[in-house]
């Protein structure tokens, strides 16, 4: 990939307009392909720029919110429109600046269309229900009011798609929005929010604010003015999110981390499931929320899965993912690296066998890039760090169980429970394991990172606040409902 030498300065976007911080200061932001390429400069804030975007939500929330649902929805069918146009862009400053393979970027950033173009449709369903009053001379329903200014706080594995699912939502139900993408990404969320100030939404109602999470991220959990924090993140952090928003009464709403098993039965069509491992947990260099991390396999099967996972995981390129035979491109910093690689070396102290990758990948021009073999460990226990700590990159633990009952309490033996999937072909074992496996969204024959954006998406225990997003279940959290009486 050739250095770029003049890499475009990127600014807040704050009550309609494109200014800089009022530090004055800039970050790079660096291709993780190549430490050597600044993708752009962007906006190191200060907590006035933050107060500044705000108030400009605030002043604008009284007036969008009286537009009807339906003329929201307009605004975002045209944002839509505009995302669209500008895909191709779009997704490869996605590559460029987080890694992702540039097929990836691309259905990613036509997610967020489809998903702009769902929440439009939103604006013109039924936001509440007619109820009987005891008085039969009196009316009585229920409404939705929006909760006001909500923070968006949003991560670098999905640029595109999880501030739009956030956004979109939030907007739609009479909501004014300030976004704080992650570092890492602040160009590709800058080109996103592009699409909606051609829009034309009225000033103030979306801003972005670039800047560190312990002044921008601290500063929208403690704003008064900001009555909603919905935030995707680490667990780490999501608690500090929900801590602070308790302590001041505003509504937060948590994704947060995953340990996502695939259990592999002796039933099981072994090539399908392969495949749906390696996608699973492979695809995006294992930087998904959803990524599968644990492989349970029955023990009738387990040599036979391990030889053809093992094979597959060889034949897949590493390299730049703007390169059309990449499979997998780099992790998306160095400190993700480094992160991917110590815990790697966690696993063979620990005495898992490493039976493939997990080392920095040299040569073929990719030295200056955060690139790592993707890694396949045998012999893991549930007790070993590896099957229990979320990594966030390319690293599957197999580990072997006798039954399907000792695979779901395998299964289940973590603090995560976003996503799950089985293969098998036994009806018992499908009903056993959807009754069974604590987690927000189990996939049976599917891989476990599949997520579409018209159904309800969040996990249990530690993984969520227990709410959930996408879909109509979005509504929940963006509007309070209001009861109405009415008697003439």
């Amino acid at each position: 990939m050739a250095v770029t030498t003049e890499a475009k300065t990127y600014l807040n976007y704050i009550n309609g307009e494109w200014v800089a911080s009022s530090s004055e200061e800039v970050t790079k932001s660096i291709s993780p392909a190549n430490k050597n390429e600044v993708v752009g400069y962007v906006q190191k804030s200060t907590k006035e720029d933050l107060d500044k975007a705000v108030a400009a939500a605030k002043a604008a929330q009284a007036s969008w919110r009286k537009l009807s649902g339906a003329a929201r929805g307009e605004f975002l069918y045209k944002v839509a429109n505009i995302l669209e146009k500008n895909l191709d862009d779009i997704a490869e400053t996605m590559t460029r600046e987080m890694g992702k393979t540039l097929p990836e970027a691309k259905g990613e950033t036509a997610r967020g269309v489809a998903i702009l173009r769902y929440y439009a449709g939103e604006g013109l369903r039924k936001v509440g229900d007619v109820i009987p009053s005891t008085d039969s001379e009196a009316l009585m329903f229920t409404t939705r009011a929006p909760l006001g200014v909500v923070g968006v706080i949003t991560p670098w594995n999905f640029p595109v798609a999880i501030p739009i699912w956030k956004m979109a939502p939030a907007l739609v139900y009479g909501n004014t929005v300030v976004l704080k993408p992650a570092g890492e990404t602040v160009v590709t969320a800058a080109k996103v929010i592009e699409c909606f100030a051609e829009a034309g939404l009225p000033a103030g109602v979306v801003n972005m604010v670039s800047g560190s999470g312990s002044v921008i991220g601290q500063g929208i959990i403690d704003h008064p003015d900001v009555n909603g924090i919905t935030f995707t993140g680490s667990d780490q952090v999501g608690k500090q999110v929900g801590q602070g928003a308790l302590a001041r009464g505003a509504k937060y709403q948590l994704e947060m981390g995953g340990k996502n098993p695939v259990i592999v039965a002796n039933d099981a069509d072994l090539d399908l499931a392969v495949e749906a491992t390696i996608s699973g947990g492979l695809r995006s260099t294992g930087q998904k929320c959803t990524a599968t991390s644990r492989v349970i396999v029955q023990s009738g099967v387990y040599e036979e899965f391990r030889e053809k996972l093992v094979a597959k995981v060889k034949e897949l390129k590493v390299g730049d993912g703007l390169q059309g035979d990449t499979w997998m491109g780099p992790c998306s910093s160095e400190s993700q690296l480094n992160t991917v690689l110590s815990y790697v070396q966690k696993g063979k102290e620990e005495g898992a066998t490493l039976l493939y990758g997990g080392e920095k990948v040299q040569g073929a021009g990719l030295e200056e890039g955060f690139y790592v073999q993707p890694a396949v460990f045998d012999n893991v226990s549930s007790d070993m760090a590896i099957a229990q700590e979320e990594i966030f990159g390319p690293v599957l633990a197999l580990m072997k169980v006798e039954t399907i009952e000792e695979a779901l309490q395998v299964a289940n033996d973590v603090k995560f429970g976003l996503s799950a999937s089985i293969f098998t072909t036994n009806i018992g074992n499908m009903l056993s394991f959807i009754e069974d496996m604590d987690a927000g969204l189990v996939r049976i024959n599917a891989e476990s990172a599949g997520v579409e954006l018209q159904a309800p998406f969040g996990g249990m225990k530690q993984s969520s606040s227990h709410s959930r997003e996408q879909g109509q279940a979005a509504i929940e959290f963006f509007t309070s409902i209001k009861t109405v009486f009415v008697k003439g």
